[in-house]
């Protein structure tokens, strides 16, 4: 336990310290009280949510939020829906006047079929938020270019895909992120959509990356509230035998049971 808690206190976001790797979102839930129940089986730290959702209901709390503040966690509002930099750029501004943080998931979709990032508005909302003091997350591909971009404009954090929002897919390109993790060592990244599983999070761990943020998987689920716990489990085990060192694949087989001291018959 102890190991695993040292493990668990040298995870940081953006220089932040946080105990959990697990992000969870907030959108879908029968109800807020289940929500709330995820949230603490889940054990998380940050929990993301949609400024639009807020809007809809007037400038002023209301018992969303009031529920998520309730179990002293990070928001990490988002700017779901918006299809160009400007207008990213002004939810932003919104959610930092009505949420009280300059965090922010950036969220700029380029494609309604997919609900893919638009690289080229990401990369240049990315750069004017930063530039006004926004500690920015983008949502991006697994585009090791773009993600370079990113960091050029100023984030110390990228959340690229697994596969698109929602989808349950997993990781339809672990060449990619492999090659993503490889190339940006030092870089805090974060799976973000296409997670269907407490497998497909464990798989993301195991591939080296430092955090998990899903939303359908556990939303959706006939239990949200077991399923919480489930990828809560999934995530700090796979991170835990990722840092013990995980055995290489082989094409063939390798015997466990030494054969050094067995008398051969010739």
């Amino acid at each position: 336990m102890d190991e695993l808690r040292a493990n668990k206190e040298a995870f940081q976001l953006a220089g932040v310290p946080f105990s959990s790797r697990f992000l969870l979102g907030t959108a879908g839930y029968p109800s807020p009280e289940v929500l709330r129940q995820a949230i603490v089986a889940a054990g998380c730290d940050i929990v993301t949510v949609g400024l639009r959702r807020q809007l809809a209901v007037g400038s002023s709390d209301n018992g969303f939020i009031d529920v998520i503040r309730a179990c002293s966690v990070r928001l990490l509002p988002n700017t779901a829906g918006c299809r160009s930099a400007r207008e990213a750029v002004t939810l932003a501004k919104m959610a930092r006047e009505l949420l009280s943080t300059h965090w922010l998931k950036l969220e700029v979709i380029g494609d309604e079929h997919t609900l893919q990032p638009d690289p080229v508005e990401l990369v240049e909302a990315a750069a004017l938020l930063v530039r006004d003091g926004f500690e920015v997350f983008p949502y991006c591909t697994d585009d090791l270019v773009t993600c370079r971009r990113l960091l050029d404009a100023g984030c110390r954090v990228l959340m690229p895909w697994g596969a698109p929002i929602g989808s349950g897919q997993g990781l339809v390109s672990p060449f990619a992120l492999r090659t993503l993790r490889a190339r940006l060592p030092k870089v805090p990244l974060v799976i973000d959509a296409g997670i269907g599983t407490p497998a497909h999070a464990a798989q993301a761990m195991e591939l080296g990356y430092d955090a998990v943020l899903l939303n359908s998987a556990v939303a959706q689920a006939a239990d949200p509230v077991k399923m919480a716990r489930a990828f809560r489990l999934a995530i700090e085990g796979a991170r835990l035998g990722y840092e013990a060192g995980l055995i290489a694949p082989q094409d063939m087989a390798v015997a466990s049971t030494p054969v050094a001291a067995r008398p051969f018959t010739l």
